[in-house]
């Protein structure tokens, strides 16, 4: 259980560590100031793709379902995250998307009626305050549309990674499709949008077009593969966590592309990252291996009130008081409380007791009578033959 929620979570954080790449992309290589043309070609490309690949679209209430994740998954989640790149450094915005992991935890109580935990709520501020120290500098900036266009993002993915964890995938359909199914919608949301607002522009580079090539068929086709596979195998704020591996990767990609240096304060920011994952991570078996084990026994084991428990060497039901050993009498003779049985041992396994060596005589047809009173405190004698009669009525 350990090892395959660790390689869930391995093939997982690859999606974030992709992504990172996203604010060196959009900088270095697409057109400046086209947020919903970074957008639409990000998804809709690699989103048709896989539909077509896929040769199966949604059925029924899955049309209304897929417009749904698609704009918050795809459309308007990469609509808000681009204008958030391009207002803020990459450092602010990565820190204002942090707070992601804190919306799914609400979201995932409200939906998924999951409990909010302990150790949940320091994986998140773990994270958050150690993306803070791997991303904020002196010369960090604060611009409110970036903000509020970062908090947006924020409040759209986490939305929909407990939806997609909440209505799963339609029976029958395979994860390429159904992610192509999220990424052309969120596409095609947007399209119309970047055609009337921003136009297309008027050169397109042989670097720009790298740039979007690179976003849609790596950032957006492979990595939102992975990362569906990931909301399905593994809890909703597990996957949200994995998420601050992004900031991690652009401050990693930010070093050895942009020559921009590390500090111990950074240092520390990833050790904490770090920490956060791996809390997660580790969390996450622990509760697994939990719930498999609090599924009970197996069936047919039986336990300390099932039918071996038992030391009476009668059957259940029978007139003996709980507790005592009986034994069979001879010919004539009462049943002792407490003496061995007549084989000479006593069984404690009750209904299997072996048969004395001279039975009781059956008793005479007739109606069933009530056991006879208990004669001393915590002893019942042995049921007997109307017929049978005591010692001292013989004598």
């Amino acid at each position: 259980m350990k090892q395959r929620v660790g390689l869930d979570s391995a093939l997982t954080v690859l999606a974030p560590v992709v992504w990172g790449s996203t604010y060196l992309v959009t900088t270095q290589l697409l057109p400046p100031d086209r947020p919903l043309l970074a957008a639409a070609v990000r998804a809709l490309p690699g989103g048709l793709i896989l539909t077509l690949a896929g040769r199966q679209l949604p059925q029924g209430h899955w049309w209304w379902r897929i417009l749904v994740l698609g704009a918050l998954n795809i459309g308007v989640f990469f609509y808000l995250l681009f204008v958030a790149a391009y207002h803020l450094p990459g450092g602010v915005a990565a820190l204002v998307g942090s707070v992601q992991p804190v919306f799914v935890l609400l979201l995932s109580a409200l939906l998924l009626r999951t409990a909010i935990r302990g150790w949940q709520v320091w994986a998140c501020v773990l994270g958050t305050a150690g993306v803070g120290m791997l991303v904020l500098g002196p010369e960090a900036g604060l611009d409110t549309i970036g903000v509020v266009a970062g908090l947006g993002g924020a409040v759209c993915m986490a939305s929909g990674i407990v939806l997609t964890k909440h209505w799963g995938r339609p029976p029958g359909v395979g994860l390429l499709t159904f992610t192509g199914w999220q990424l052309a919608a969120g596409g095609l949301l947007i399209a119309p949008v970047t055609l009337l607002g921003e136009g297309l522009p008027d050169r397109v580079t042989w670097t720009n077009l790298a740039g979007f090539a690179y976003l849609s068929l790596v950032g957006a086709l492979l990595a939102y593969a992975v990362w569906f596979r990931g909301i399905e195998r593994l809890p909703a704020l597990t996957v949200s966590l994995l998420g601050f591996a992004s900031p991690l990767a652009a401050t990693i990609l930010g070093f050895l592309f942009l020559r921009e240096g590390l500090t111990l304060i950074q240092g520390a920011g990833a050790v904490a990252v770090v920490t956060a994952v791996l809390l997660a991570q580790r969390s996450t078996a622990r509760e697994a291996r939990v719930a498999r084990g609090a599924a009970g026994p197996s069936p047919g084991s039986t336990g300390a009130a099932g039918p071996s428990a038992g030391t009476t060497g009668v059957r259940p039901g029978g007139p003996v008081a709980a507790g005592a050993a009986t034994t069979a009498a001879p010919p004539g003779g009462p049943a002792t409380a407490g003496t061995p049985t007549a084989a000479g041992t006593e069984r404690p396994d009750g209904p299997t007791a072996t048969a004395p060596t001279h039975p009781l005589p059956p008793p005479e047809a007739g109606p069933a009578h009530p056991a006879p009173p208990t004669t001393e405190a915590g002893t019942r004698p042995a049921a007997h033959s109307p017929r049978q009669t005591t010692e001292g009525e013989q004598s």
